[in-house]
């Protein structure tokens, strides 16, 4: 109950704000759970990831030391956020997520590179679909990449990609990643050039960084 409305209030924030987004390519959202996976490219991606794919509900993973604040625990078990230690993750990174997805009422929102600061694709999202048998659906967001610059009401656009089986007889190892990466890749690109030929990221934190 929770989680829809507070989706309909950030819904009516982000209209307000930066105005109607634009979502391509709805119809290649599967019916049951899967994980949406994406280029990290601003705090504020997964959650007009979340609103594209509406109306089906996501779980995330988010960094346990945010779970050391009561105010943001109470939240984040409200959206369905789980907590992860990013330095020694464990098995629970794993069981956890495989859990929500097989009982079918929740899609997983995942960053396979992990930061915005990093173009590194990691093997968990692939472990973590195999085990639960569900897809992985590529997915770019372009946009703003400030809260600030939201305001500017530049077009926030969000394309999905068609999912991507993982066969359950792939084995995992290095090449296996290797291939689910390429695939990921891939889409990403074909995506970014779906909305817009000319488009380039530039992590615009590591930016002002650099000026400092």
């Amino acid at each position: 109950m929770f989680y829809s409305f507070l989706r309909v209030v950030i819904r009516i924030i982000l209209f307000i704000v930066n105005g109607k987004a634009t979502y391509l390519n709805r119809d290649r959202l599967p019916d049951g759970p899967y994980i949406l996976v994406g280029p990290h490219r601003t705090w504020f991606d997964p959650v007009y990831f979340a609103l594209a794919a509406s109306p089906r509900k996501f779980s995330f993973m988010a960094k346990e030391e945010l779970f050391q604040n009561s105010i943001f625990r109470w939240l984040l078990h409200h959206v369905n956020g789980f907590p992860v230690n990013r330095d020694n993750p464990g098995p629970s990174a794993i069981k956890t997520p495989v859990r929500m997805l097989r009982r079918g009422d929740l899609s997983l929102i995942m960053f396979p590179s992990g930061s915005r600061h990093s173009s590194e694709l990691k093997g968990g999202a692939a472990l973590i679909a195999k085990m639960a048998k569900v897809p992985l659906v590529p997915a770019v967001y372009q946009g703003p990449l400030t809260f600030k610059r939201l305001f500017s009401r530049k077009r926030v656009t969000v394309a999905f990609g068609d999912p991507i089986t993982i066969d359950r007889h792939l084995k995992l190892d290095e090449d296996g990643q290797a291939t689910i990466e390429q695939q990921m890749q891939a889409a990403f690109d074909a995506l970014d050039q779906q909305i817009d030929p000319d488009f380039h990221y530039v992590d615009v934190t590591a930016e002002h960084a650099e000026k400092k």
